[in-house]
């Protein structure tokens, strides 16, 4: 190597270090800054889908927008919430007398903080974009709190970078796009990931008022229960080995966080029955939109699988979530605190048991933010908790660049809506 050419290498690896240092001595500036890059190229890709790819008949215009594409699919029905409220009655088929489509279907919480919001004159669809756009900076925020917390997790040296890592690739997940549209994902991510920290932190009973809150936000406190429980075995078990009464001076706070995610869980379905007389009316709307997990619990996607591909597409199902399931539990995600670890299995498994096959996966899937732990893992290959690799800058940079591709596909494929071909985001 020549020395002008080793110099210019010793500096760019300079350049490099200071960038690193940079960043972790000021991780909410990066990530922030990460955030806007990738609303960014969210938008951007919004763009290339209204031009090339939505086409007119979905639209009802020659000429489809971007704020076509924000204003499409569920954003319809939140704007119906936000504006004119919940129907009573319920609407029911005229021919059958069955519940059919209607807003009762979306949960409340992120619709009425757009209407508090509108009431400064905004129209809804700014009115939620720049809300989502808010929430959106927070979520990421507390995945890299949440990915920083070391309690119950395996030494990792390089734990601060990692966790910075893990949380801007989670601002590049393939279908980020949905968090800038009036959709519950970005109130969601703040609310679980707020919800996990302080669990972690072991302060429970605003736990419990989070996790309240969640209940008329999405459907997720089931899991939420599962670390909740995980959390408490757990810190039970490490009271007593230390010789201390379990859960001493916490019981109280204990027993109401539990209280609260039992009553999170069925929540907004209780206030749809009594709001509308009919005490099973939430799920019998939501078996309107196709959603029966009354068939079985996983019946529906082995089943999908089979008709799909037979054999070959159960097998290729089951051993897709054996290795979720392995990276979680094994070297790849021990760097994780436990009650992330415990999300990360009950989550999935939650929507594959009552969610019927629908393309809709990609969005919920948002929400299980440790999934970008694991790929920056691998990435980085610091699973034995060793120091990063030298060339990970590059891995991950290849990463990123999949997971922007990524973030077109779905913009351009599942975010435009074609009548005679809807597969909905």
């Amino acid at each position: 190597m020549t020395a002008p050419v080793a110099l210019s290498s010793l500096r760019t690896s300079q350049g490099r270090s200071a960038v690193a240092a940079h960043a972790l001595t000021r991780p909410v500036t990066f990530l922030l800054v990460v955030y806007a890059v990738s609303r960014v190229l969210a938008l951007l890709a919004m763009v290339v889908s209204a031009l090339w790819f939505q086409t007119p008949a979905g639209v009802g215009h020659l000429h489809p927008t971007v704020g076509d594409i924000l204003g499409s699919w569920d954003s319809v029905w939140y704007k119906r919430v936000a504006t004119t409220g919940y129907p009573i009655p319920l609407p029911a088929d005229p021919d059958t007398g069955q519940l059919t489509y209607s807003a009762w279907a979306f949960y409340p919480a992120f619709p009425m903080m757009v209407r508090v919001l509108m009431l400064t004159g905004l129209p809804f669809e700014p009115a939620a974009v720049l809300l989502n756009l808010v929430l959106g900076a927070g979520a990421v925020i507390l995945v890299w709190r949440c990915f920083h917390f070391a309690l119950h997790a395996s030494p990792q040296p390089a734990r601060e970078r990692l966790a910075l890592v893990a949380a801007a690739l989670w601002c590049l997940y393939p279908a980020t796009g949905i968090m800038l549209m009036p959709y519950t994902e970005a109130l969601a991510c703040v609310l679980v990931a707020a919800s996990l920290l302080l669990l972690m932190q072991r302060r429970y009973a605003l736990v419990a008022l989070v996790a309240l809150a969640l209940g008329f936000t999405r459907a997720a406190a089931p899991a939420i229960a599962c670390a909740v429980l995980a959390q408490l075995a757990l810190r039970w078990r490490d009271d007593r080995a230390a010789g201390l009464r379990p859960l001493y001076g916490q019981r109280l706070s204990a027993a109401l966080m539990i209280l609260a995610t039992a009553v999170s869980s069925v929540a907004w379905p209780v206030v749809v029955g009594v709001a509308s007389g009919l005490p099973m009316a939430f799920f019998k709307v939501q078996a309107a939109w196709g959603q029966k997990p009354q068939s079985g619990p996983f019946v529906l996607w082995l089943s999908w699988a089979w008709d799909s591909h037979g054999l070959a597409g159960v097998l290729v199902l089951l051993a897709l979530v054996a290795t979720y399931v392995a990276l979680i539990l094994g070297r790849h995600g021990r760097w994780l605190a436990m009650e992330l670890r415990v999300w990360a299995l009950a989550y999935p498994l939650y929507l594959l048991a009552v969610v019927r096959p629908i393309t809709s996966m990609w969005r919920f899937l948002l929400l299980d933010f440790p999934i970008a732990a694991l790929v920056a893992s691998v990435a980085m290959r610091t699973s034995t908790g060793a120091s990063v690799v030298g060339h990970w800058r590059r891995r991950v940079g290849v990463v990123a660049l999949v997971l922007v591709g990524g973030m077109v596909w779905f913009t351009c494929t599942l975010l435009t809506f074609v009548p005679w071909a809807a597969t909905p985001p």
